[in-house]
């Protein structure tokens, strides 16, 4: 992938900038000029992109490391967001993406969006594979007890923060 600038090997930079600026050109292209827009749904925008910096920078402070998997944590983070969801930074994401699908009702967005979801299924599939060698059996048993990407309502036990 060296032939992709650096700043486009960034996830945060393609679905938080690169996207939106693509969806919102296409949808001026295609609507002649306008931009349909539905109010109801921006607030998915701000959760999404929220949701992401708040829980990015939780985890490097809990657990070190950078806000990716290029630099990945030092430490296991299973407190906070991360008691609910073990990918609450991509998640983040994704509701973000479906926010503007909503909000301006856009087939192009919702298809990136799906795309986006089966990406990430993937990718966190590898990252779960790195990050189980990295912390071997308390990654194994956090799995055990916290759902990929929703809540799992019965949750064994109670978090106990960081290990």
């Amino acid at each position: 992938m060296a032939w992709i600038p650096r700043r486009f090997r960034s996830t945060s930079f393609r679905n938080f900038v690169f996207i939106p600026l693509v969806v919102v050109g296409w949808e001026w292209l295609w609507n002649d000029g306008r931009i349909p827009l539905d109010p109801w749904f921006l607030p998915l925008l701000l959760w999404g992109y929220l949701q992401y910096r708040v829980v990015g920078r939780y985890r490097i402070r809990l657990g070190g490391g950078g806000p990716g998997m290029d630099t990945p944590p030092e430490r296991l983070v299973t407190s906070g967001p991360f008691a609910w969801c073990r990918n609450p930074m991509y998640l983040g994401h994704m509701i973000f993406l479906a926010g503007l699908a909503l909000s301006l009702r856009s087939l192009l967005a919702a298809l990136i969006t799906v795309a986006t979801v089966v990406w990430f299924q993937f990718r966190v599939r590898r990252d779960e594979d790195r990050l189980r060698v990295r912390f071997g059996q308390p990654y194994v048993d956090y799995m055990a007890r916290v759902g990929r990407w929703f809540p799992r309502w019965s949750r064994p036990g109670a978090s106990n923060g960081v290990r």
